[in-house]
């Protein structure tokens, strides 16, 4: 584990700015890190204002502050599962649901709202989707994304009609109350409040999970660690258009650290509780803690029989009749007295925890997912794996450096005679490949974790683990920035190819689905090295190629009321692939003119977009010459077949929309017939990619071929090619 950057907020006045109490941060699906500080008032320091601020991990310097408007610090992030919607929640009761303004990350607004007035939040969480998938490393290998990531059967914890999962989201408040608010489809917001069980208590702690059947499962605990941990289901529906709340106690347990005689008033309070999955109940850890120090323990719920008294062991058993079973809570691991813990974060990465899957999970050093992180006062963090809670690497931020398990350091750590800079807060991203701490003094740490744990590795396993994290985002929709940090610019080439071949494998369903998404994973890859900077040009113009075209299509309706079987969207790309005629008018034969009507807006709207694509084309065109010595930009074009049929499809769009409005036709200075001009372009474009297509792209082709292009465009003069 090392520091990949540091932010310390220097242009803000330091004396203005320190971190909230409690400190807290979220970290989102698509890499936007928000986190609170307390904003203080020069002319009264007791005037605080509470801020939320968004980050994005790849440009950090970029900061978005909010002014929550809470009246009290705020105690709770949440963010939805898609990564676009942020949950703050503080010590009044206030709940509000911050969204992107036009799906801008540097523009937020509160669209609803909450309260529990006075009964300060301790837990939150948005509702589940029912969406689950299970990562299975056994599975590494094979060329099925189907078989390495698998759909669990999940239900969502609240459904509509029809089967859609309603909206919404669950809190628990510090006096014991669960309160939950639905998004109705109307956009109103219905809300109910309901008690854990009959006699409230206080609630110091609460975590939430969720089962597969789409109840909801509240871990709460007054904080004192002789005291039990208490576990309750919770139910939510609508019934006749009012939300209902059901509640049942579930078995408790006690801190093993309490039975122990030894350690009985060592640790007095519990300061952490968190299940290990936000999709399993069934496992929980606990952290009890003093001023000297902390102890950690995992427990697992388990079904056990029940004993039966002797004087029933001799009866003859009825057919059919089974032992009575029973739930029960069981510690499946615990620490050594460590330092004391300040923080703690859980991986979010779902990798299948089978037998066989940890066992190849160990023999390949794959650890993305199955280590947990607390960090302590000293400074340090350790990442301990969640099952074993043995210690799989350590960190130390006085150093910035980091050590694997087993090694002794050089230089024993000397404490500072004042307080430590310590982790307030921390996070891991969604495949556990970084991890985020705030400190106490408001600094926000980036460090990188290793996918081995810094075990060592040879460069095809690491290239596999890689890949492996690569296609589970493109699967997912995730953003893929912290796999990126352990990409090396030798790698890259290799991680584009296989990346690339893995998805030839699949089913064209699933391609087209995951189009788009590899063309942005290959271009953020090749950006990494210098080798490869032209093909990220291709790719990213690739993308806002496939955008206009998506765009443009959308916007034709078809020439009848009925609707045909292909839209004409799919008719002219039909058409298109079927012929390989260069003159454009015999192309547009097979084509009805009614069709590419617009329905929306008027044509000169669409001018911009239709000069760039005469542009483009003519860019092409021109750089073709030069592919033969020096990779530039557009030398991946020129051998991209569909690509090039993508551009010819529109060029066919642009030239009946000229013949209905020629105002919206592209502009060429030096030229009398911009209708001209598109039927040179075509036959040009549409040489090259029968070249493309056809001959394979072969030097003796490209060469007659770029004579004949370039005496072509002498007729064209304009745009400086």
């Amino acid at each position: 584990m090392e520091v990949v950057y540091m932010c310390e907020w220097e242009k803000r006045p330091k004396s203005n700015h320190r971190p909230s109490i409690p400190l807290v941060c979220a970290w989102s699906c698509r890499n936007l890190i928000a986190f609170t500080t307390d904003l203080k008032n020069e002319e009264d320091d007791k005037d605080l204002s509470h801020m939320i601020h968004i980050i994005d991990t790849e440009h950090p310097w970029d900061v978005y502050s909010i002014n929550s408007g809470h009246t009290e610090v705020i105690s709770c992030l949440e963010w939805d599962q898609s990564g676009s919607r942020l949950l703050s929640a503080d010590g009044d009761g206030q709940i509000k649901c911050w969204a992107m303004t036009e799906h801008l990350v540097n523009s937020w607004e509160s669209t609803q709202s909450s309260s529990v007035d006075g009964d300060p939040i301790v837990a939150l969480s948005w509702l589940h989707n029912g969406v689950k998938l299970a990562l299975h490393v056994e599975k590494s290998g094979s060329t099925n994304f189907g078989e390495k990531f698998s759909r669990v059967k999940f239900s969502p914890s609240l459904t509509l009609f029809g089967g859609k999962p309603m909206e919404g989201w669950l809190a628990v408040t510090v006096s014991g109350l669960v309160t939950v608010s639905l998004l109705k489809p109307n956009g109103t917001l219905l809300s109910a409040s309901e008690s854990l069980c009959r006699l409230r208590g206080r609630v110091a702690l609460a975590d939430i999970a969720f089962t597969g059947g789409g109840n909801i499962v509240v871990a709460a605990t007054d904080g004192s660690s002789s005291s039990p941990v208490q576990f309750y289901k919770v139910c939510v529906s609508v019934v006749n258009e009012k939300c209902r709340i059901d509640t049942e106690l579930l078995p408790s347990l006690f801190m093993r650290c309490t039975t122990d005689p030894v350690r009985k008033d060592k640790y007095p309070a519990v300061t952490h509780l968190k299940f290990l999955t936000r999709e399993n109940s069934e496992q929980v850890l606990l952290c009890a803690s003093s001023q000297m120090g902390s102890i950690v323990e995992c427990w697992s719920l388990r079904k056990e029989g029940l004993p039966v008294n002797n004087i029933f062991q001799h009866r003859s058993p009825v057919v059919g009749e089974k032992q009575p079973m029973i739930l029960k809570w069981r510690i499946l691991s615990a620490t050594n007295d460590l330092d004391r813990v300040s923080a703690v974060a859980l991986p979010k990465l779902p990798i299948s925890i089978s037998n066989t899957d940890l066992k190849v999970a160990s023999d390949t050093k794959f650890c993305p997912g199955l280590g947990l992180a607390l960090a302590f006062h000293d400074g340090s963090i350790h990442i301990l794996h969640r099952l074993s809670l043995h210690t799989m690497g350590m960190f130390y931020g006085t150093s910035g450096s980091s050590q694997r398990v087993g090694d002794e350091p050089a230089i024993k750590r000397q404490r500072a005679g004042g307080p430590t800079v310590h982790f307030k807060a921390l996070q891991f991203s969604w495949t556990s490949l970084a991890l985020v701490g705030v400190d106490n003094h408001g600094k926000l740490n980036m460090i990188r974790v290793s996918p081995s744990m810094g075990q060592m590795l040879d460069m095809n396993t690491l290239l596999r683990h890689l890949l492996f994290l690569l296609e589970y985002c493109m699967v997912t929709g995730y953003d893929w920035w912290d796999v990126l940090l352990h990409v090396q610019p030798s790698m890259v080439h290799n991680l584009v190819e296989k990346l690339h071949e893995e998805y030839m494998r699949q089913n064209q369903a699933l391609q087209q689905v995951l189009s788009t998404r590899i063309v942005a994973v290959k271009a953020s890859l090749c950006k990494l090295s210098s080798a490869t900077a032209a093909r990220a040009c291709d790719f990213h113009a690739k993308l806002l190629l496939i955008a206009i075209s998506s765009t443009l299509k959308s916007l034709l309706r078809p020439h009848v009321l009925n609707t045909p079987d292909k839209s004409p969207g799919d008719r002219l790309a039909e058409i298109c692939a079927k012929n390989t005629d260069t003159d454009i008018d015999k192309v547009m034969i097979n084509l009805k003119t009614e069709e590419f009507v617009l329905d929306g807006p008027p044509l000169q709207s669409l001018q911009q977009l239709i000069q760039w694509v005469g542009d483009f084309v003519l860019y092409l065109l021109s750089n073709l010459p030069n592919q033969g010595s020096i990779v530039r930009p557009g030398f991946g074009f020129l051998r991209d077949g569909p690509s090039l049929g993508m551009l010819r499809e529109m060029m066919v769009m642009i030239r009946i929309w000229g013949l209905l409005k020629p105002g919206c036709l592209p502009i060429y200075t030096a030229t009398s017939d911009n209708q001209d001009s598109m039927s040179l372009l075509f036959r040009l474009l549409t040489k090259l990619w029968l070249c493309c297509e056809y001959i394979q792209f072969n030097p003796i082709v490209l060469k007659s071929m770029c004579s004949k292009i370039l005496e072509s465009m002498c007729s064209i003069r304009n745009c400086h090619y």
